[in-house]
């Protein structure tokens, strides 16, 4: 008698593709250093806030006497540097280093504008007689706005070191860490002084 054996089909095994989800940008220790700088200026600004509210009427005159136009400039400029860094994040992505070189330099280039007009505005403080112990608002607008200042020529180093690995191609798919992790940084410093302009120089 003749017997016919059938087995069933067995599905062929497939490895499931990882999931690709949304990733921290950069070195994971930057963003450890970002919450401590940031938790440091959270504490200046709200020693500032209540410093103000028992010297109302001191902090408004003397905030009147700001130039407030330097300090929209200002912000237009960082603003500037940060949308550059993007498109330069964005033209690594894409393998076109010299592309990111140039938005990088552009990026140095405002930079450095804003440490030109804050130097212009600290010459025009210094030469009315003000300095940290002038006034508790003096004290503030100083301190705050140089520790920031700092913050931005650590910007600016690390954007040239940017700048120098992009004409050198260093930057790629795969390969996104060192510009990343820099980039972060400055929006780091944008961002600080998004809260520090209104803050220090508009309101009331």
């Amino acid at each position: 008698m003749e017997t016919t054996s059938t087995s069933l089909p067995v599905a062929p095994t497939s490895t499931p593709a990882p999931a690709s989800g949304p990733r921290l940008a950069g070195d994971l220790a930057i963003w450890f250093f970002i919450l401590a700088e940031l938790l440091a200026f959270g504490v200046f600004f709200a020693a500032y806030a209540f410093t103000r509210a028992n010297n109302i009427e001191l902090f408004n005159a003397e905030q009147a006497a700001l130039d407030r136009n330097a300090g929209a400039l200002n912000t237009i400029l960082l603003l500037t540097a940060s949308y550059f860094v993007v498109r330069a994040v964005q033209a690594a992505e894409l393998r076109a280093s010299r592309a990111a070189a140039n938005w990088l330099l552009g990026a140095i280039l405002t930079g450095l504008g804003f440490i030109v007009v804050k130097l212009g505005e600290y010459a025009a403080a210094f030469a009315h007689d003000i300095s940290l112990s002038s006034s508790p608002f003096h004290m503030f607008y100083l301190s705050l706005t140089f520790f920031h200042f700092m913050h931005v020529i650590l910007g600016l180093v690390i954007l040239v070191a940017m700048w120098n690995g992009a004409r050198q191609g260093r930057y790629g798919p795969g390969d996104m860490n060192g510009l990343e992790t820099g980039a972060a940084y400055w929006h780091m410093v944008d961002l600080v002084w998004l809260i520090l302009f209104p803050l220090v120089y508009v309101i009331h």
